[in-house]
C-alpha cells in the first residue's frame, strides 16, 4: 500500500466539509477558534478548525505539545469556550450536551479518591446524578465487567497497579453509559507493555460498545493501532494538518503494527507531523 491509498481528508486547511458518511455527526467543528486571554498578552489555542466525527468512530488527536489536542477535547466537553466558530455535540451545543450527559471523560491521571473504594469512585458520580441503589449497583458491576476489573469494587486505589487504576477510570466513565467517550491520553504515563495491554483492551470495549471515542496521543503507533480516524494537528496556534482515515480491519492482533499497511499510515502521520512544524 502506497500513501496514495490513505484517505486524506479535504477539510484540514480550514475548508468546511461533512465528512463521516451521511449518518449526523456525533461532534461537529466548523471554523472553530480559541483565543486565551493572559497576563502575557493573548494565546491563540485553535484555528479554524473543520471536524465532523461519525457515530462510532475512534479518532486519535496527535501533534506537538500546546497544539491544541486537550483544547479542543475540553471545548467539546465544555470545559472551554471557543471564541469563534460553532461546535456542536449530538447536534446540541456543548453546554447541552454537557447537560444532557452526553459523554464519559477519562483524564491524563486516573484521579480515584484513595479513601474510596473502586466501586466507590465509580459510584460518587452516579450519586451527585441522583441515581437509586440498584441502578448504581448494577452499572458498577457491569462497568467493571467491562474493563476486566470483576472482584475488585472493594479495593482501594493503592491496592491497584498503575494499569488497573486507569481501568478503573474508564469505568467510571462508561458509568455515566453516553455513547461519547473523551480520553485525554489515558495511558501516556504507563511502561510500553502495560500500554500494548491496555490498547487491546480499550479496543475490544470499543467493539462491543459501539461508542464513538476521541482519544488524544502523544504517540504514532498508539495512534495508528486504535484509531479509524487520525487527526494531524499543528503547533500553536492549533491547526488540523491532515486527517487520515485508516484503511486497517476493525480487528487489530497487536502484530498488525508489522504490517505494510501499518507502517504506510504511520509513515504518513510521521509526514504530517513534519509538515506542520516547517509551517509554523
Amino acid at each position: 500500500m502506497d500513501d496514495a491509498t490513505l484517505h486524506r481528508s479535504e477539510n484540514t486547511s480550514g475548508e468546511p466539509g461533512t465528512g463521516g458518511g451521511s449518518a449526523p455527526a456525533v461532534v461537529s467543528a466548523q471554523s472553530l477558534d480559541l483565543t486565551f486571554r493572559t497576563n502575557d498578552g493573548p494565546v491563540h489555542a485553535l484555528k479554524d478548525v473543520y471536524l465532523s466525527v461519525a457515530p462510532g468512530e475512534f479518532v486519535s488527536f496527535i501533534g506537538p505539545s500546546g497544539c491544541g489536542k486537550t483544547t479542543f477535547l475540553r471545548c467539546v466537553a465544555a470545559l472551554e469556550t471557543p471564541t469563534g466558530g460553532t461546535l456542536t455535540v449530538n447536534g446540541q451545543t456543548a453546554d447541552e450536551a454537557r447537560i444532557a450527559r452526553a459523554y464519559g471523560y477519562v483524564f491524563q491521571a486516573a484521579g480515584l479518591y484513595p479513601w474510596r473504594t473502586i466501586g466507590g469512585n465509580i459510584r460518587l458520580p452516579l450519586e451527585i446524578m441522583g441515581f437509586d441503589k440498584a441502578e448504581k449497583d448494577r452499572r458498577v458491576k457491569d462497568t467493571l465487567a467491562l474493563v476486566d476489573l470483576d472482584g475488585f469494587e472493594n479495593k482501594y486505589p493503592w491496592q491497584l497497579s498503575g494499569g488497573m487504576q486507569q481501568r478503573a477510570s474508564i469505568a467510571r466513565a462508561l458509568a455515566f453509559d453516553a455513547d461519547l467517550l473523551l480520553m485525554d491520553e489515558p495511558f501516556g504515563a504507563l511502561d510500553e507493555i502495560v500500554r500494548d495491554r491496555l490498547n487491546e483492551e480499550l479496543l475490544a470495549l470499543w467493539d462491543r460498545t459501539g461508542k464513538t471515542i476521541l482519544f488524544v496521543t502523544h504517540s504514532i503507533p498508539e495512534a495508528v493501532y486504535l484509531s479509524t480516524k487520525i487527526v494531524v494537528m499543528s503547533p500553536r496556534p492549533g491547526r488540523i494538518t491532515d486527517v487520515i482515515d485508516s484503511p486497517l480491519p476493525r480487528e487489530r492482533p497487536l502484530d498488525i503494527r508489522d504490517s505494510p499497511e501499518f507502517i504506510a499510515i504511520a509513515h504518513r502521520v510521521r509526514e504530517g507531523l513534519r509538515a506542520g512544524m516547517e509551517d509554523v
